[in-house]
C-alpha cells in the first residue's frame, strides 16, 4: 500500500440488443462520411454485416468494406488495409468482428499516419514511444464473445514468415466508442460460441490470478467468471437466448477490461498453438485452461476457491474447480486433450521453445520454465 498505482477504465461503451442502429448517426455527429469497414471474410457475408452496410448508405455515408486477413492476422493483411484506406480516401474505421477483425482494423488505424515498418511499433521492445501521431476515428463493433477486443488499446499481429506475434499498443489506440449489440452474435455457430466463450473465461480467470496489484480488475474479472459459469452452456446450446448472449458480451468485455492487470501461462500455452499450428486461439485456450489452472493452484488456493464459488461450486476448492473445467469443455463438446486438435508427439519441443518465449507468461502468478511448458503440454497431449 505504499506504492502509487493508476486505474484507467476510460472506453465509452453502448451495450444492449439494437445498439448497432445507432453507428450511422454516431458517425455523422462525429463528420464523418467515409467509412472503412474492416472485418474477417466470414463476416463480411453474413447478412447483419450486409445490413449495417445498407443502414450507412442509407444515412448517406460511403462505406468501403477491406476483409482481406488470415485467421492469425498477419502484418501483410494490415499493410493492405492500409492502401485500401488511402485508395478511398476514408475519413474513419469501423472494426467489426472478433479478435482477428477488431486487432486488423486497430493495427491498419495505427498504420495510417505511422510510417515506419509496422513491427517498429511492437510494445515488447518499446516500439509505443513512436506512436507520436493522431490516429483516425475508430469505432470498434464485436461479434462475439471472446477476445473482448473491443474494449482493449493493443493489437496482436504475427510476422507473415516467421508467425511470431507482435503487440501493437498504445492509449491511442482506444475505440472512440463501443456499439456491443448482442444481437450480432445470434446467428453464431456452437463451436464458435463456445471456443470464444472459454476464451472469455481464460481471460478472467488469467487476470484474477494474474501477480499485478489491482483490486478493480479482480472485481471485475469475478463477475466475469460468474457470467460465463451462468449463460456460456446456453449461449452455446439455445443459439438466440438473449439473456445468455448478453451476458455472454458483457463477460467478455470485462475479461478484457480485467486482463489489462496481465495474463498468464494458459495463453502463453495457447499462443504457440495458433502460431505452429494455426489453432483457433479459443480453442486452444479451451484445452489447455485445465492444465494451466493445475499448475497455478499450489500456493494460490485462497483464489481458486473464489474462483470456485464465481463458478457455483459453493464452498468449492481449486480441485474442484479444475474438475469441473474438464467438465464444462465436454459438456460445450470441445475437446480436453491436445491430440483431438492435431497436436503430435513431435510438436512438443517446439511449442515449448515458442512458449517460453511468449509474452504472457512473465505475469502468472508463478514462474514457468521451458520445461513447465513442456510438461504441460506433454500432461494434455
Amino acid at each position: 500500500m505504499s506504492n502509487i498505482v493508476q486505474f484507467n477504465f476510460p472506453t465509452v461503451i453502448r451495450f444492449g440488443i439494437g445498439a448497432i442502429k445507432e453507428l450511422p448517426q454516431h458517425l455523422k455527429n462525429q463528420g464523418k462520411k467515409r467509412p472503412l469497414l474492416v472485418t474477417d471474410p466470414i463476416v463480411a457475408t453474413l447478412p447483419f454485416f450486409l445490413e449495417i452496410v445498407e443502414d450507412l448508405k442509407k444515412a448517406g455515408l460511403t462505406p468501403t468494406v477491406y476483409a482481406e486477413m488470415h485467421k492469425n492476422p498477419v502484418k501483410s493483411d494490415v499493410m493492405k488495409g492500409k492502401a485500401v484506406f488511402a485508395g478511398a480516401d476514408c475519413d474513419c474505421i469501423v472494426g467489426i468482428g472478433g479478435g482477428v477483425g477488431l486487432d486488423v482494423a486497430r493495427s491498419i488505424a495505427l498504420a495510417i499516419n505511422h510510417h515506419r515498418d509496422l513491427f517498429d511499433y511492437d510494445d515488447l521492445i518499446g516500439g509505443d514511444k513512436y506512436v507520436t501521431e493522431d490516429v483516425p476515428y475508430f469505432v470498434a463493433v464485436p461479434t462475439t464473445s471472446g477476445t473482448g477486443s473491443e474494449v482493449g488499446r493493443s493489437a496482436i499481429i504475427a510476422d507473415d514468415v516467421t508467425h511470431q506475434k507482435k503487440i501493437l499498443f498504445s492509449p491511442k489506440l482506444l475505440a472512440g466508442v463501443v456499439f456491443a449489440d448482442p444481437a450480432l452474435t445470434f446467428g453464431l455457430p456452437s463451436f464458435i460460441t463456445a471456443a470464444t466463450g472459454m476464451d472469455a473465461l481464460t481471460h478472467n480467470m488469467e487476470a484474477y490470478l494474474a501477480k499485478n496489484y489491482h483490486p478493480m480488475c479482480d472485481g471485475i474479472a469475478l463477475e466475469g467468471i460468474k457470467l460465463i459459469a451462468k449463460s456460456i452452456e446456453k449461449a452455446t446450446h439455445e443459439g438466440n437466448n438473449a439473456e445468455a448472449r448478453s451476458d455472454m458480451m458483457l463477460a467478455s468485455l470485462m475479461g478484457a477490461v480485467a486482463f489489462q492487470k496481465g495474463l498468464g501461462v494458459v495463453h502463453s500455452l495457447a499462443h504457440p498453438m495458433s502460431q505452429l499450428l494455426d489453432t483457433h486461439h479459443g480453442l486452444a485456450n479451451a484445452v489447455n485452461l485445465p492444465y494451466g489452472m493445475e499448475f497455478n493452484l499450489g500456493g494460490f488456493e485462497s483464489r481458486f476457491e473464489d474462483m470456485a464459488n464465481a463458478m457455483g461450486l459453493k464452498n468449492g476448492n481449486g480441485t474442484q474447480l479444475i474438475d469441473e473445467l474438464f467438465k464444462l469443455n465436454e459438456r460445450l463438446g470441445l475437446p480436453t486433450k491436445l491430440s483431438d486438435i492435431d497436436v503430435k508427439e513431435e510438436h512438443l519441443d517446439l511449442l515449448a521453445d515458442l512458449a517460453i518465449a511468449d509474452f504472457c507468461h512473465p505475469n502468472n502468478p508463478k514462474p514457468v520454465t521451458r520445461d513447465n511448458f513442456y510438461d504441460l503440454y506433454r500432461s494434455a497431449l
